[in-house]
């Protein structure tokens, strides 16, 4: 996947600035594409200078103007065209993993703390994916389509959390380590917003 097919979903989802892109990246998007705000820009001239993108500068009281980004019915066309696409296998390539295999031949321990701190961030991950998850209640079914689709694939993702934090934990456990004391403990729920509902919460997230 290009990083200008990542764009076209997100701003089908919703039209947005620039920045607003990038933060929807670091809390969304992210999770299973990553970008650097530098790459988003650049992509979106480039994408814009392709006819798949309009760009509307936008002013805003006592602040810098802004630039809205929005999908073209030409970039529709090539949104649906890659999503008709077969996709290749997913390769899976992990340093963790080599570590975990030569182990023996370093030094144990330090890997043994390298683990407990992928667990550790493993276990905030699905934390935090967990506290979504609610935001779409208990029947996925009611779900309108794209909200569903947002809903999968933080299924995924939850999914993808907990197989880390059960292969970490088979290799620390096997090696004398007890990873339930490498867990942190549960955040505190947040309270909800009186203003926030699904749609505010889903537009742009992995959710």
């Amino acid at each position: 996947m290009a990083l200008e097919h990542a764009l076209l979903v997100a701003l089908r989802e919703k039209p947005g600035s620039g920045l607003e892109l990038t933060r929807r990246f670091e809390k969304s998007f992210g999770f299973f594409w990553h970008a650097t705000h530098q790459q988003i820009y650049r992509i979106l001239a480039r994408m814009v200078d392709a006819g798949d993108l309009t760009v509307e500068v936008v002013g805003q009281a006592g602040r810098p103007d802004k630039k809205v980004y929005r999908v073209t019915p030409a970039g529709e066309r090539t949104l649906a065209d890659w999503l008709a696409t077969p996709a290749p296998m997913e390769q899976f390539r992990s340093d963790l993993a080599v570590k975990m295999r030569g182990a023996s031949y370093g030094d144990r321990a330090a890997v043994l703390d390298v683990l407990r701190a992928h667990l550790v961030d493993h276990h905030v991950r699905l934390g935090h994916y967990l506290q979504l998850e609610k935001e779409y209640g208990t029947d996925p079914g009611s779900l309108d389509d794209q909200t569903r689709d947002q809903y999968l694939v933080l299924r995924g993702g939850i999914r993808l959390e907990e197989f880390w934090i059960g292969w970490v934990s088979d290799y620390l456990r096997a090696h004398g380590d007890d990873p339930a004391t490498t867990a942190p403990a549960p955040a505190p729920t947040p309270a909800s917003s009186p203003t926030s509902g699904p749609d505010d919460m889903t537009q742009g997230e992995i959710r």
